[in-house]
C-alpha cells in the first residue's frame, strides 16, 4: 500500500512540476520547480495532425511545442499531453556560496536551470503499464539566444559538485542526494543527473537527462519511481530528441 501511495504522489507531483502549482505533498523538489501545466490537448499517435493550443500562459511557444516528443515515436500505451503554462527559469544570477544547498533542491535536481531561455515548450508523458501507478515523466525544450544551454548545463555540474548531499528542509530526516552520472550519449552534448529522496526505508529517484543540440536544451525527467524504475527514460530522451530534430530547421 505505502508503494502505491508513493508512486500516486510522484505521478501527481508530475504535473506541479511543469506547472509552478501550490505546494504538494509529494516532494519539495517537484512542487518548487515550477515549470508547466498540462493542458487538456492529448497528442495524437500521427506528429502531422496533431492538435496543438494555439494559445496559452506567458512563455507558452505553439511552434516550439509542435517539436515536442509524440505518442507514435513512443511504445504503445504511451500518452502526452502539452503545457500551456510555463514559469521561467531561474534566470541569469547564478547561485553564490552563500546559497544553501537547501534552497537550490529545483536546481540540483535539473528542474529549473541557470539562464534565460529564449522560448520553452514542455509536457507530461506517461505509460499506463506498471502494477500501481503509470511511468510518469516530463519533457521540457528550452532555446537561448545565445550560448545559454552550454553554460545551463556547466552550471548545473557545478551545483551538484559543491551540494551532492541535501538535507531535507522539512526537518523530517529525511534527504536528497544528486550526482552526474554515466549516461547516453546524445546530441552535442549530454548528461546525466540521477536525484533521489530518502525517508526513513523509503527512496524515491527523480532521474533526468539533459541532451544540448546547438542552442536547444531536450530534458527528460522521471517522477517519482522506485530505485531501478527509470527504464523508459533513455529511451524518452532518444525520441525526444529525434522529434525536435525532424520536426524543425
Amino acid at each position: 500500500m505505502l508503494r502505491m501511495v508513493l508512486r500516486r504522489l510522484g505521478a501527481a507531483g508530475a504535473v506541479c512540476v511543469v506547472a509552478a502549482c501550490g505546494p504538494s505533498t509529494a516532494d519539495p523538489a517537484d512542487r518548487s520547480a515550477g515549470e508547466a501545466v498540462p493542458s487538456a490537448a492529448e497528442a495524437t499517435s500521427t506528429p502531422t495532425t496533431r492538435k496543438l493550443p494555439a494559445t496559452g500562459g506567458a512563455g507558452y511557444s505553439a511552434s516550439l511545442s509542435a517539436r515536442l516528443v509524440t505518442t507514435d515515436a513512443l511504445p504503445p500505451g504511451f500518452a502526452v499531453d502539452i503545457a500551456t503554462v510555463l514559469a521561467p527559469d531561474a534566470g541569469r544570477q547564478r547561485p553564490g556560496p552563500e546559497v544553501p544547498c537547501a534552497d537550490m533542491i529545483p536546481l540540483l535536481s535539473a528542474k529549473r536551470l541557470t539562464g534565460t531561455p529564449s522560448a520553452m515548450a514542455a509536457a507530461t508523458v506517461s505509460s499506463a503499464e506498471g502494477p500501481d501507478y503509470p511511468w510518469v515523466a516530463n519533457e521540457v525544450l528550452r532555446t537561448y539566444a545565445d550560448d545559454g544551454a552550454r553554460r545551463a548545463m556547466a552550471d548545473l555540474r557545478t551545483l551538484i559538485g559543491r551540494c551532492p548531499a541535501v538535507a531535507s528542509p522539512r526537518q523530517d530526516g529525511g534527504s536528497y542526494r544528486f550526482a552526474v552520472v554515466p549516461g547516453p550519449r546524445l546530441g552535442d552534448e549530454s548528461m546525466r543527473v540521477d536525484s533521489s529522496t530518502i525517508s526513513g526505508s523509503t527512496t524515491l529517484e527523480w532521474d533526468s537527462i539533459l541532451v544540448r543540440t546547438g542552442t536547444t536544451l531536450v530534458t527528460v525527467h522521471e517522477q517519482g519511481n522506485e530505485p531501478g524504475g527509470d527504464d523508459h527514460l533513455t529511451r524518452l530522451a532518444e525520441a525526444a530528441l529525434r522529434s525536435y530534430q525532424t520536426t524543425g530547421p
